[in-house]
């Protein structure tokens, strides 16, 4: 049984250690994505953490394509430490400077975040590497041994079960709702899909992890 939640202190270098993306860093790489955060003090690969940086109106912005210009303030991506550096204003204190706070922060980027897999799992979708409802889904796992399940966290436990038994050390991602994997698709709900290995499903498996933190989601035993 694989029980994927958040990037907390305790889990998050083990969900990294099995990332794909992390497994392809050679070590002089992996050592130039660790980053710190600013509410826990704690060092660890940015895969699993938000970059901010400081707008011209000195208000922190969640940078989550890491493009932006400027120093990046970095997070691990847990909604109670990103909460802590909103109400104690830690953004101020990395930066040196007086930031103006907005508390709904934690919303922002959840609401980004949920935009960012979306738009990403329709490209999954466009491109034909998407498989979506249980009996599609089950018949697959029978004979695809790599791949990203996807498991709205909102769906039915009985066949939660049944997929974890089949998906192995498959990596199961569940931080979506129904609805909102349904958006990715064009229809109203959408509770199972499969992504085949690519691109596309890497950049997807850090995404659905640091939203999962993001949320406190937990994919039920």
């Amino acid at each position: 049984m694989i029980r994927w939640t958040g990037f907390t202190e305790r889990e998050d270098l083990r969900v990294v250690k099995q990332s794909s993306i992390a497994k392809r860093l050679k070590p002089e790489e992996a050592a130039k994505n660790i980053r710190t955060c600013i509410a826990s003090g704690h060092q660890r690969s940015k895969a699993g953490m938000v970059r901010f940086v400081i707008d011209p109106d000195n208000r922190p912005i969640p940078d989550l394509e890491e493009k932006l210009p400027g120093r990046g303030i970095w997070l691990t991506a847990d909604r109670r430490l990103v909460r802590r550096a909103c109400v104690k204003n830690l953004f101020a204190k990395k930066a040196r400077h007086q930031v103006h706070i907005d508390y709904d922060i934690p919303e922002l980027i959840d609401k980004l975040m949920v935009r960012r897999c979306t738009q990403n799992l329709g490209l999954a979708r466009r491109a034909g590497q998407t498989i979506i409802g249980f009996d599609k889904l089950r018949r697959t796992l029978l004979h695809h041994h790599k791949g990203y399940v996807f498991l709205a966290h909102d769906g039915g436990l009985k066949g939660r079960k049944k997929i974890t038994q089949l998906a192995g050390e498959m990596p199961m991602l569940c931080a979506l709702t129904a609805t909102e994997i349904g958006i990715a698709f064009g229809r109203n709900r959408v509770v199972y899909a499969f992504i085949l290995p690519s691109g596309l499903g890497d950049g997807l498996f850090r995404d659905m992890c640091r939203l999962a933190g993001l949320r406190e989601t937990t994919l039920a035993a």
